[in-house]
């Protein structure tokens, strides 16, 4: 069962520290979408949490707290070591919230790896340490990453030869991570749907771009 005041305090922990980042109150879009970003993995986290019977409320603030250390300046290796300072961040404020040590520990493990599969101290990969990098890989395949995606790559600003390209470049991409292993049945099922669905939608795009070149040469492709 979810502890609503552990998950209150955490939350508040967390927006303090991006309060008092320098680069995220420079850069106001980033801060925005930071927070958000946390919130949804939780959510993810929490909803693998019911179905594998994991603790709810570990798994909500392992979650929330991933990515806590984005409230530092990165340095050159910063984004890949990101995992480890959050669970270097946030292993004091657990302790303050009473978490047994032992639990501390499993949190911090989780958060720490979610990056690049690597803790700089001992702790098992367990399917409760493998859900916040699980959840936080559902989140990048979501519809608001779709939009977001196109924007960056400044999609609509490409030719239709490039974006021919672009849409048969992120097929190929996601046909690849189809099958990447998760750490439990839950995360499995969601993974693939996410999966499948951005599929859908890039195969669907692929079409409506071969549609805006020709009737003949489509009719020839087809």
């Amino acid at each position: 069962m979810l502890d609503s005041g552990l998950v209150k305090k955490t939350e508040e922990f967390l927006k303090r520290k991006f309060d008092a980042a320098i680069y995220l109150n420079e850069h106001p879009y980033d801060k925005a979408y930071r927070i958000e970003h946390s919130y949804r993995v939780a959510n993810i986290g929490l909803e693998i949490a019911k179905k594998e019977g994991f603790d709810e409320t570990e798994t909500v603030i392992a979650c929330l707290l991933h990515d806590v250390s984005y409230c530092e300046e990165f340095g050159d290796d910063g984004w890949k070591n990101h995992g480890r300072r959050s669970a270097v961040i946030a292993r004091p404020f657990l302790m303050e919230l009473g978490i047994p040590e032992e639990r501390v520990n499993d949190i911090c493990y989780g958060i720490a790896i979610h990056v690049d599969d690597e803790a700089d101290f001992a702790g098992e990969r367990t399917p409760f340490a493998l859900t916040v990098g699980d959840a936080d890989n559902i989140d990048r395949f979501d519809a608001y990453r779709i939009y977001e995606s196109l924007t960056s790559d400044r999609f609509l600003e490409k030719s239709l030869e490039e974006k021919t390209e672009y849409t048969k470049m992120r097929l190929a991409k996601l046909k690849k991570l189809a099958d990447m292993p998760m750490g439990t049945a839950t995360a499995e099922k969601l993974w693939r749907a996410r999966i499948a669905f951005y599929i859908e939608f890039y195969e669907k795009l692929a079409v409506q771009i071969r549609s805006s070149k020709s009737v003949a040469d489509r009719q020839i492709m087809s």
